[in-house]
């Protein structure tokens, strides 16, 4: 499929697979760092481990780089890769080269060949938010899951937790978003590297620095890379800015969504990133 192209059989927006294609292959976080350890067990602060056996088979819906399940696969007995970007999931194969147990799916969740009722788990992070039907996917993977299992998924929060002042702010720079999603990808990745170093780096240090000084930084715009590489700066201003299709939801809209998929007994994270919930098939 052309990546200008939608096909309305499939749940995916061909500009958006393609971008994060190229995303994963510039950053393809190849090197296991702490400071990627350190992201994982904020992603999955309130992922239920305890009832998640050695010998357990999940999916990393939207498994990208890899990044996440390069620490999931080593505690369970089979994991899915999934992903509509073939160019992700080559990707994801260098970085996971030493994981026998994990199965590499070049597909939508929709169309894959995971037998309903299989998984004992499921995690999706950065990506429903992503594509055309979020519920239809979310509601797709639900049913491959047997009861009981639990499913994580990290949504593009709404900011209904921030001040007026921080959500106009953001305002504005969603106007520029829409302009520079629509370049080619190598002005994108130009303007996100500039973006990167003249707003994202100064904003997040200067957090550091207010925070060490005992400040209450929890309202900066970017405070939360106050602790994050440029490396990872730049991932995400590319992420956030150069990516066609993007939803955001709030605490109240990622539970309906997910008891509207089927899950139950739903908890979100209180903390960033926002937002993350899990939830349970029934």
């Amino acid at each position: 499929m052309p990546p200008n192209q939608h096909d309305e059989r499939v749940n995916a927006d061909g500009v958006t697979v393609d971008g994060f294609g190229r995303e994963w292959a510039t950053f393809d976080h190849q090197d296991d760092r702490t400071e990627m350890r350190k992201a994982f067990a904020e992603y999955f602060a309130i992922f239920p481990w305890d009832r998640v056996s050695k010998d357990a088979v999940g999916v990393d819906l939207g498994c990208g780089s890899g990044r996440w399940a390069r620490y999931v696969a080593p505690r369970v007995g089979k994991l899915y890769c999934l992903d509509a970007s073939g160019e992700a999931l080559d990707v994801a194969r260098r970085n996971l080269i030493d994981r026998d147990n994990v199965e590499f799916l070049h597909s939508t969740i929709e169309d894959s060949p995971i037998p309903d009722g299989s998984l004992d788990f499921a995690y999706s992070l950065g990506v429903l938010h992503h594509v055309p039907d979020t519920a239809g996917a979310m509601s797709a993977c639900v049913r491959r899951l047997r009861a009981g299992a639990p499913m994580l998924v990290y949504l593009y929060y709404a900011l209904d937790n921030r001040s007026t002042l921080f959500r106009t702010i953001w305002r504005a720079s969603d106007v520029i978003r829409r302009g520079v999603c629509r370049l080619p990808f190598g002005p994108r990745l130009a303007f996100s590297e500039v973006l990167a170093r003249t707003v994202y780096w100064p904003l997040a240090r200067g957090a550091a620095l207010g925070e060490l000084l005992g400040a209450n930084v929890s309202q900066i715009p970017l405070a939360y890379y106050r602790d994050k590489s440029l490396y990872v700066m730049r991932n995400d201003a590319l992420d956030r800015f150069g990516t066609k299709l993007e939803k955001r939801y709030t605490r109240a809209d990622v539970i309906r969504l997910m008891e509207g998929a089927g899950l139950r007994d739903v908890i979100v994270g209180e903390g960033a990133p926002y937002w993350c919930a899990v939830g349970y098939k029934p």
